[in-house]
């Protein structure tokens, strides 16, 4: 079995693959005050409750936006699976060309939702992951990842108006059901909610327009393909014509496919580069 890690700076989100279908998926509080024995105790915990054997467990891929929990979870890997985690970053194959001007910059949620969107739909497509922050991604037919845009998510944006004000509430993200509000909860509701579908509707108008000049007439913008991610894809998809698809489950499907690209490389690994990973991960490089 495949044990992959999806690590947001909300969630860590984690699905369990037995030859190459998904068997269950959880979902977690991202904490890196946690150990890797704490964290370690709850998956057992978790494979007990879903009655699966956590020795089945053969390798783990963790993909990462917060790099201060990545050498917990590769300590766990190592301790708790006995197998060196294959991380997504520099040196991964995914089948995707980067054309980002620092391609190490592009973060490593948005690459596998790339590949995993582009396999199942074909290209071109923007992939729009709604979480923590809210990302675009444009891709070509070529699996040429040529960028895309980064704005603050829903969440962000409703604490930033209860931190910084001195009277506004904290409220639950969900539609009103109107934008002409008689109280103050439904009045942040509908400007929190109905602004990022408005957000959201405007850029996917604009990147369509960028992508099908990129492509120098070879599609129309009507050939582009929307798919939506992230916690919040069915609340925002609810208010827009422009998603095509909402599938939450794309980024552990896309850490399921980078791992079969990489599983023969990471088998040759040579001991030398084990005991490098080993050496950073324990912070003696």
């Amino acid at each position: 079995m495949l044990l992959a890690f999806d690590v947001g700076n909300t969630n860590i989100v984690l699905g369990v693959f037995k030859d190459g279908e998904m068997v269950t998926n959880w979902r977690l509080e991202t904490d890196n005050r946690k150990s890797a024995d704490e964290y370690g105790m709850v998956i057992h915990q978790l494979f007990q409750y879903e009655n699966l054997d956590v020795n089945e467990v053969e390798d783990v891929i963790i993909s990462t936006v917060v790099p201060s929990i990545l050498y917990t979870l590769q300590h766990l890997s190592q301790k708790y699976f006995d197998t060196r985690a294959i991380v997504i970053g520099p040196g991964i194959k995914t089948g995707l060309v980067v054309k980002y001007d620092n391609p190490k910059q592009v973060g490593a949620d948005r690459i596998v939702n790339a590949v995993a969107a582009h396999a199942k739909y074909g290209g071109p497509l923007i992939v729009i992951d709604l979480g923590t922050a809210t990302t675009f991604c444009a891709i070509t037919a070529k699996a040429e990842y040529i960028g895309g845009t980064i704005a603050p998510g829903l969440k962000i944006s409703s604490d930033a108006l209860f931190e910084k004000t001195a009277k506004l509430p904290k409220v639950e993200l969900e539609e009103p059901g109107s934008v002409i509000c008689r109280n103050t909860i439904n009045s942040m509701q509908s400007g929190l909610v109905y602004g990022h579908m408005g957000l959201v509707e405007f850029i996917v108008k604009k990147m369509k327009r960028e992508l099908a000049e990129y492509c120098k007439g070879e599609i129309s913008e009507e050939d582009i393909k929307v798919i939506a991610t992230g916690g919040l894809a069915t609340l925002v998809n609810s208010g827009v014509d422009c998603i095509d698809y909402v599938d939450k489950l794309l980024t552990l499907e896309g850490l399921e496919m980078i791992y079969r690209k990489n599983k023969k490389s990471k088998r040759h690994a040579t001991q030398e580069q084990i005991d490098k990973d080993d050496m950073l991960y324990e912070g003696k490089l």
